[in-house]
């Protein structure tokens, strides 16, 4: 079955910047935030302090991706100019994505040259509370915020990607989402990581706002991509029945075609192995083959590779 990866990461040196601070690269796939807090972020085999472009295609090519998703974010640090090469590189397997703090002084400047200088068909912003926008800005109100990105991203055709955070989190709105996403009924959102809801959130009045959440966008242009479900409800192991209930629900709510399989390649690989982040899918049966088909690919292509 032919696979898009719909949320993957490459960058050529770690920086990331969140609430934790700068993130300082420290090799052989370490790192440590400014307040000290080591975390190991590039599995042996792929990267030292990057994982560059080519180990990237070159992975994807040997695990039988046809296509995948560039994103980007405070984690690993934006590198616009990186995966722009990225996708220049090899237009027939990557779309990337381009991001900026919607805060920055010059938003504007800096929209204006991802969109038309270096050609980004899409725009990704990881706004959680846990390491996004909202760790090192006070909350905000999404929509608000927002708003006059999503108007230039309709404008000129592009996707808008948004990364929420999780149930409970000040970032985590599903109602200014599907605030935008109706008042730019032609623009596409991807809200990414299913909610990036954890084991806490599988049950009783959790699991109730989750389902309520979906229904607030089960709206025709929303879509989810499923990357790190796994990693999201550690230390449940394969095949992650409360992430298979999550996904089961959110067809149940929003439909398959509204899915899009995903990693969030490379840090998950330290909690799974690449086969188990679709294998738990494409045999949980909670999927028809021909939602299969959609979930991997179709759903992915027609958002992303138009």
């Amino acid at each position: 079955m032919k696979k898009i990866d719909a949320h993957v990461h490459v960058f050529g040196i770690l920086k990331g910047f969140r609430g934790e601070g700068e993130l300082y690269p420290l090799g052989n796939g370490k790192a440590r935030w400014a307040n000290g807090q080591e975390v190991d972020m590039v599995p042996e085999g792929l990267g030292d302090k990057s994982f560059e472009t080519e180990a990237c295609y070159q992975f994807l090519k040997e695990k039988g991706i046809e296509k995948a998703v560039l994103l980007q974010g405070s984690f690993y640090g934006i590198d616009n100019e990186y995966t722009a090469e990225a996708v220049r590189r090899h237009p027939d397997m990557f779309v990337g994505a381009g991001s900026f703090d919607p805060f920055a002084r010059y938003a504007d400047q800096i929209y204006d040259r991802l969109a038309h200088e270096l050609g980004f068909k899409v725009m990704k912003f990881e706004v959680s509370s846990g390491g996004g926008f909202m760790s090192y800005h006070p909350t905000f109100d999404i929509a608000e915020v927002f708003s006059p990105i999503a108007a230039k991203c309709a404008e000129n055709g592009q996707v808008l990607v948004l990364d929420i955070g999780s149930p409970g989190m000040g970032s985590f709105q599903p109602e200014s989402v599907a605030k935008l996403a109706k008042e730019y009924p032609e623009l596409d959102i991807v809200v990414c990581h299913l909610f990036a809801a954890t084991l806490e959130d599988a049950e009783g009045e959790r699991f109730e706002y989750f389902k309520k959440s979906l229904g607030m966008l089960a709206l025709p242009n929303v879509y989810f991509d499923l990357a790190a479900v796994p990693f999201n409800v550690w230390p449940e192991a394969y095949p992650y029945p409360a992430g298979l209930r999550f996904i089961e629900t959110a067809k149940e709510i929003v439909g398959a075609g509204k899915l899009m399989w995903g990693t969030d390649l490379p840090s998950v690989l330290f909690q799974s192995t690449y086969e188990e982040l679709s294998g738990y899918i494409a045999e949980g049966g909670v999927f028809t083959e021909e939602e299969l088909e959609q979930v991997f690919y179709k759903n992915a292509d027609k958002v992303y590779f138009r």
